[in-house]
């Protein structure tokens, strides 16, 4: 299915993406683009290609063919890179010298710095170690590194992997201000509640194909469809929904 139009240029733009490993195929002539200023959720089976999906949307790797359009991406792993041992100041110090001394961003490393504290809320917690956080506020910290060169496209990969409901409703709170002054964010996924939650619009990768862009009632309304074609019966919860209409494609 190609990208659903977003009534504008897009922010971030794949087209006809795709990339091998091994001679394995990872992802297969995907399209995928994110709006100004829109939330996108990215979901899919294990080894379906999103990682490498968003990992090509950041410039991290090149795609075999296809194109990728778009300035301004910061790319935010599952993996936080941060040293346990240093404290959110330091962290952040180290990340924006390495920033200016790339040339990515004129700002002073002090000032940008005390910026992303401001930013992030995390300025009462500046002198603690990065290993005595929650692990909310450690990806609070890992984003902040993200948003150093002010980017216009944020990508995420499984943002909220082990953080309790709490934590990840600030998480979400915290990444739904950045929404709201105006940048957009991609997000890879295993919770489809939060993709219903936090997504305007979700895309489905399933083998490394993009198979589905629309919103969590148009995917529904997929899955009705199929199963008034003779498909298995469609649910009301989105999860269920999602696995009917893998199903259904052979997936």
């Amino acid at each position: 299915m190609p990208p659903q139009v977003t009534g504008s240029n897009p922010a971030l733009a794949a087209r006809g993406v795709s990339k091998s490993f091994d001679g394995r195929k990872a992802l297969s002539g995907v399209d995928f683009e994110v709006g100004p200023g829109e939330v996108v959720a990215l979901i899919g089976p294990n080894g379906a290609g999103k990682t490498t999906l968003l990992s090509i949307l950041a410039g991290i790797a090149e795609p075999d063919s296809g194109e990728v359009t778009g300035d301004g991406v910061a790319w935010v792993p599952q993996q936080a890179a941060l040293y346990r041992r240093l404290s959110v100041r330091e962290n952040l110090l180290l990340f924006a010298h390495l920033q200016h001394d790339a040339g990515q961003t004129a700002e002073n490393p002090e000032q940008m710095v005390t910026r992303m504290l401001e930013l992030t809320g995390l300025a009462d917690r500046a002198g603690d170690r990065v290993g005595t956080l929650s692990g909310g506020n450690q990806q609070r910290v890992n984003i902040a590194i993200g948003l150093m060169a002010d980017p216009s496209v944020l990508l995420l990969d499984e943002p909220s992997v082990g953080l309790d409901p709490a934590q990840r409703e600030r998480l979400w709170g915290f990444v739904l201000g950045l929404v709201g002054e105006g940048t957009a964010v991609a997000f890879s996924t295993h919770d489809i509640q939060e993709a219903e939650r936090y997504a305007e619009r979700i895309v489905v990768v399933a083998e490394g194909e993009g198979i589905f862009s629309g919103t969590a009632d148009e995917l529904r309304q997929a899955v009705e469809a199929g199963a008034a074609g003779g498909g298995p019966a469609a649910a009301g919860d989105l999860e269920t929904s999602f696995l009917a209409f893998l199903r259904e494609r052979g997936h």
